[in-house]
């Protein structure tokens, strides 16, 4: 069974079955990107929407994301600065695609996504002023790293 964490996802597997169903080839992935693994594990917090920003998403790791909205208040963090009384998921792996891009151009999430959804690895999307960040479970990091250089993309390893 495969788990899409959006809707977007769905909606483009979708496209892709029915595309194939009907006999039709998917588009040429006309992006062909860069990918950078980061060394540090994270989590994906969530706190309620009114809840000050804690003291433990304060650090300075290599990657903290910290999102407001009117349902509630996501912290992506390092694994090891996540209370293990903070309800998150845990466990997962970020690849940072080659920036910074242009905010003009389009499909660059797709031609990362599109690939992985098709190999059933489930993703958790960032986006940030000068990129984007695809997460995927550590479990599934080897097949997704295999993936995505199947789909012609390049993933560095180096850290």
């Amino acid at each position: 069974m495969i788990r899409l964490r959006s809707p977007f996802l769905w909606i483009l597997a979708c496209t892709i079955l029915i595309q194939t169903l009907a006999g039709q080839q998917p588009p040429e992935q006309k992006h062909k990107m860069t990918l950078q693994l980061l060394e540090t594990p994270l989590s994906i917090c969530r706190l309620g929407p009114n809840m000050a920003i804690p003291d433990w998403a304060a650090g300075n790791g290599e990657f903290l994301s910290i999102t407001r909205t009117a349902d509630e208040l996501s912290i992506i963090c390092s694994d090891t600065a996540a209370p293990r009384e903070a309800k998150c998921e845990r466990g997962w792996r970020a690849l940072k695609i080659a920036g910074p891009l242009d905010f003009s151009l389009t499909g660059v999430l797709t031609s990362v996504a599109a690939p992985l959804a098709e190999a059933g690895v489930s993703i958790f999307a960032v986006s940030t002023y000068d990129t984007d960040y695809v997460l995927v479970r550590a479990e599934n990091l080897d097949k997704a790293t295999r993936t995505l250089s199947k789909a012609g993309h390049t993933v560095k390893r180096d850290y």
